[in-house]
């Protein structure tokens, strides 16, 4: 068992809680934002900088970080759309949301990225202090007329995944629009969607109008990524070049919208299936993740001591969360369950929480 976990953190839609492990017990430390809604929370492990984004509904979207593990907040100033960038002819780019965020590698200390909606993506090279547009990838060719939303009214970035080997190597997800890399810190963009499908579509092989929920690397083999689409479960072995199909030969698990990968195994991914995008429900009523040790070849349902009758809960795209041994995962109705052993067994620390709607080690 791991001894590097010290706490987790669970944004809710009432707020971020605080677990840490005391006793070989998981407790609630401290509350943080009671109330107030939780859309993102993202620690900077270079500088242990807690950040978070609340979605308020009355003052928008507000941006905080804390450098003592939570003792003290400061509120830092929003990112905001150049004036005269558009989401489409005659229509202002606002900030409608705050997606995700990922420091920029070890080798820039300074730099941040931060994904939004209405699918712009953000860089700041001061700590977070302010916040630009990447106006290249904004103004890609394919966005006016291939991007758009996916059960929100725009498109959005959801996944920033930075290559260990070379910061300059950058891919990103939109949903709904699909993969898009950099090799060149951000000064260009190409698709990277061979092989997905796009099911919804007239032409389910577009270059660009897949919808991705989450996209992951593994660290110790960055050109293995995975990712949980609206169209199933897809990896590449290739850097994204080619993109394959891995989900379950029988459909389950196919949809869903979390994802969990062994940075140190590539071969290994955890899922959590829903049942279809009408219904959004657990498959059978029946909450499980799914665990591939084989990339995708084969996949085992892991269902002890999660309830397996009468329930409703889905997990949204960054509520689940691993560290070494320790798999966690929130759902939309507010239960917390964790796991010290890949998920083979679980245990629930929480059934009163607010949907949770994204989680963390620290």
């Amino acid at each position: 068992m791991s001894n590097t976990i010290q706490k987790l953190l669970a944004g809710t839609s009432k707020g971020l809680l605080v677990f840490s492990k005391a006793d070989s017990e998981w407790k609630v430390e401290k509350i943080h934002f009671l109330g107030f809604p939780v859309s993102m929370v993202f620690v900077d492990q270079r500088t242990n900088t807690w950040w978070v984004c609340l979605a308020h509904r009355h003052w928008g979207i507000k941006l905080h970080r804390s450098q003592n593990e939570g003792t003290d907040w400061e509120q830092v100033t929003t990112p905001k759309y150049p004036e005269g960038a558009m989401i489409k002819p005659g229509k202002p780019a606002t900030l409608r949301a705050v997606w995700c965020m990922t420091d920029a590698g070890l080798d820039r200390p300074d730099e941040l990225y931060l994904g939004t909606e209405p699918g712009g993506l953000f860089h700041s090279r001061d700590g977070g202090n302010s916040f630009a547009l990447v106006e290249s990838l904004w103004n890609h060719p394919s966005r006016d007329k291939d991007w758009f939303g996916a059960g929100r009214d725009h498109p959005f970035i959801h996944s920033i995944v930075i290559d260990p080997r070379d910061s300059n190597h950058i891919y990103i997800a939109v949903s709904c629009a699909g993969v898009f890399e950099t090799l060149d810190a951000g000064q260009s963009w190409s698709p990277k969607n061979n092989g997905l499908i796009a099911a919804y579509l007239p032409n389910p092989d577009v270059e660009v109008g897949h919808d991705p929920h989450l996209l992951l690397a593994c660290k110790a083999n960055p050109d293995v990524l995975w990712q949980q689409n609206h169209c199933g479960i897809f990896r590449s072995v290739d850097g994204a070049a080619n993109w394959k199909n891995v989900s379950g030969k029988d459909g389950f698990p196919d949809y869903g919208f979390a994802l969990a990968i062994d940075h140190t195994n590539p071969d290994r991914a955890w899922v959590a299936p829903a049942l279809s995008d009408e219904m959004r429900i657990a498959v059978d009523n029946a909450l499980c993740i799914c665990r591939t040790e084989d990339g995708g070849q084969s996949w085992q349902a892991l269902r002890e001591g999660l309830p397996q009758e009468n329930c409703f809960d889905i997990v949204f795209r960054h509520s689940m969360a691993i560290r070494d041994n320790i798999l966690a995962f929130g759902t939309t109705n507010g239960n917390l369950y964790l796991s010290e052993d890949y998920g083979g067994h679980w245990q629930c620390l929480s059934n009163h929480l607010a949907r949770v709607e994204c989680l963390t080690f620290v």
